[in-house]
């Protein structure tokens, strides 16, 4: 079944939730090392990710503008010129689950993040985030985040209605006058007593995965909750923030999270076209299994319900 919800047009769900394609205007300004350049060269050197024909034709038929005006194939580029580039826009598809406001106070308002769900525009999101469905669904913006959540986690998160607010909250932060907690469904029984990981965290941008090793420094604790002798419910606390931190140190426990497919094992073979067919069940249809769930500052606390598998 495909429906459309008549008030919120852009969206479309089934097996997930669709944003229709669209024409988006793409702007950059032409910086020193671009001075002197010809589009067509520009913009083949630079997004490699097209044919030279297509920037060619695309150019010929304006879709590639400068300052707002159409230009031959053969035209150099000066700084600071305003270069357009008009795309037909497909995002990738979310998971259909709704983005719950939790709380809607003058300043501050907080919400359920769903998994899968990019907090902000970034690479092929747009409308497909949390900011652009409360805009699309809830018409509010403008928004600032003050903390990140990766797109594969979900749970509390908490945006400022103003700048002065979101200024407030991020010398919170950076003073470190604030407290995270997640829960976490990780693999086997994990310890009773408290656990403190105190690895270095390494993020490597190509590959999309971090690494217990040289890096920047990192601690979580982490408290058992519950187990059922097969998957334990355990309550992780990040002392630090940084890239996949908690996911990282869960694995060193040796009780990664269960349906993790990133840090599930290092026996995964990027290059092996079965190795990335064999995602662990629960993850296709619950999202990541970790949830942030309360964050706690001077004088504030904000929260978040508990997942169901949680």
């Amino acid at each position: 079944i495909v429906w459309q919800t008549p008030a919120h047009p852009d969206y479309v769900f089934h097996n997930g939730r669709h944003v229709r394609p669209y024409y988006f205007e793409f702007v950059s300004h032409v910086n020193k090392r671009w001075e002197g350049k010809t589009i067509v060269d520009l913009f083949a050197q630079e997004f490699r990710g097209r044919s030279r024909d297509y920037y060619v034709s695309a150019v010929k038929c304006g879709r590639i503008q400068v300052d707002g005006e159409n230009i031959p194939v053969s035209y150099v580029v000066k700084r600071c010129q305003k270069i357009s580039h008009f795309l037909h826009r497909h995002e990738p598809p979310v998971m259909a689950w709704d983005v719950e406001v939790l709380q809607n106070e003058p300043d501050v308002l907080t919400v359920c993040k769903p998994a899968s769900v990019p907090v902000h525009p970034c690479g092929q999101y747009r409308k497909n985030t949390v900011l652009g469905i409360l805009q699309a669904e809830y018409g509010l913006a403008p928004l600032y985040p003050i903390h990140r959540l990766d797109r594969l986690v979900s749970g509390l998160l908490i945006m400022a209605k103003n700048p002065a607010k979101a200024d407030i909250f991020r010398q919170h932060i950076e003073a470190g006058l604030v407290q995270k907690q997640y829960v976490a469904k990780v693999v086997g029984v994990f310890p009773d007593a408290e656990q403190v990981v105190d690895a270095n965290i390494d993020y490597n941008a190509r590959e999309g995965r971090s690494t217990a090793e040289k890096g920047k420094a990192a601690c979580t604790k982490f408290t058992r909750i519950s187990t059922n002798g097969i998957h334990s419910i355990v309550l992780c606390e990040p002392v630090t923030g940084r890239t996949h931190q908690i996911r990282v140190h869960l694995q060193c426990t040796g009780h990664p999270i269960a349906n993790d497919m990133l840090y599930l094992s290092f026996s995964i073979d990027p290059m092996c076209t079965h190795c990335p067919n064999l995602a662990p069940n629960g993850y296709d249809e619950e999202g990541l299994w970790l949830h942030c769930v309360r964050y706690t500052g001077p004088e504030w606390v904000y929260e978040c319900p508990y997942p169901d598998w949680a």
